[in-house]
């Protein structure tokens, strides 16, 4: 089966996601001034925040699919199974920021990256099975440190959201910091390749 329609498609679902966590951010009535964008600071930062990750997943999944010669119907459940944890992205990041950082909300924002996380972790092994073991994402992956320690630190992060609802938000600000930083394995791999 042709990749073409599952980039398309997700790369659509992922363009909605961020236009609607944009549309959450209310234009300040009344007062023309600096000190009327106050009150946003949260919903703002929150969505700073979630602009981040689903960029931060945006590419990952197109070099990921970048590596893939085709796709299975499994692999097009997992991908609509990751669709499904990021589409909630906005309900999380808008209760979150409008409930200035409360406890619960930093626990539902960490379930849910958590899920999207195994999620991604399904569709990447989906992709593993069709192409093998020595598919140039198998070897792009390597021993994926990242990947493996990103699920600790959100249990880490949901568990902090009870007592320390700061160290969650540090917590969930360091995973994205730390996915920030360009890994170039799956780059190298297809240039490789060609």
């Amino acid at each position: 089966m042709r990749k073409g329609r599952l980039e398309a498609f997700s790369d659509g679902v992922l363009a909605i996601i961020l236009t609607i966590m944009v549309l959450e951010i209310k234009v300040p009535h009344g007062a023309a001034n600096f000190a009327a964008l106050k009150p946003l600071l949260p919903v703002t930062l929150s969505y700073l925040l979630s602009f981040i990750y689903i960029g931060i997943y945006w590419n990952n999944h197109h070099m990921m699919l970048a590596s893939t010669s085709r796709v299975s119907g499994g692999v097009l459940w997992a991908n609509l199974h990751l669709l499904f944890w990021l589409s909630l992205v906005p309900f999380a990041t808008g209760w979150m920021g409008e409930n200035h950082f409360a406890p619960a909300t930093l626990a539902v924002y960490g379930v849910m990256l958590l899920m999207a996380g195994v999620a991604y972790f399904v569709l990447q092994n989906c992709i593993i099975a069709i192409e093998g073991p020595h598919s140039a994402l198998a070897r792009a992956i390597g021993r994926d440190l990242k990947g493996k320690a990103s699920p600790v630190l959100y249990l880490a992060g949901i568990a902090a959201s009870f007592w320390q609802p700061w160290v969650a938000g540090g917590i969930y600000v360091a995973v994205a910091l730390m996915w920030l930083i360009p890994d170039r394995r799956i780059e190298r791999t297809l240039v490789e390749r060609v």
